[in-house]
Parts: C-alpha cells; structure tokens; sequence
C-alpha cells in the first residue's frame, strides 16, 4: 500500500516557543526523518511524505512520525491518503513511471497528427 500523509502541530509547546514565525519545520524534518528511518520507500515533496509497504508497518511509521511532531505542539493535525492495492509492491515509483510513458506516448501521437 501507498499512504501519502502529512502532519503538522498546533497549540504551544516549548520548542514551539521558540519558532516565534509559527514555520513547522522542524517539525515536518523530525516525522520525516522517522519515515526515512523505518527503511520503508518513501519519497518527500513540499506537501505530503508518501510511504509504502504492508499495512501494519506503515500505520506503525505513521504513528511514530505523528508521535515526533507531537513534541512540537499540544494538537497534531494529520492527513492521510491511502492507495490499498493488494499483491503490488514498488508502486512509489512505478505509478510515476507508468504516468511518464503515457505522456511521452501522447506526445509522440500528437507530434504525428
């Protein structure tokens, strides 16, 4: 499975006291470094960590990664998008590359209309 998610604190806490432009983060770099950790794939854009593997370890990384962020602030807020497809595996990187070749393909077609 695929889960994209995204975590992010709210309310006070000491470190946050100390991030008086509310940016978060530090708090992003700690769940982040907990997802890169597990040794699960993984990948990070500006929005969302998307990590795959079996559903237990997933959810588990997941819960650690919120647990991190949790020492930033009194809330957490979490995201949390899955793609359950049983019986697929390297789906991190094979959906993009899939998608890739579609458009080179619709590309080549349209150059030859």
């Amino acid at each position: 499975m695929l889960v994209a998610f995204s975590i992010a604190p709210s309310g006070t806490s000491d470190l946050s006291r100390e991030n008086p432009e509310g940016s978060v983060h530090d708090a992003v770099a700690a769940a982040v470094a907990v997802v890169r950790k597990s040794g699960l794939p993984n990948s990070t854009d500006s929005m969302f960590t998307t990590i795959e593997g079996e559903w237990d370890e997933v959810m588990a990384v997941v819960k650690h990664a919120t647990e991190a962020v949790g020492r930033y602030g009194s809330r957490v807020s979490l995201v949390l998008k899955a793609d359950i497809r049983p019986g697929y595996s390297e789906e991190l990187t094979g959906k993009v590359e899939r998608m890739e070749a579609a458009i080179a393909e619709q590309e080549q077609y349209e150059g030859h209309s």
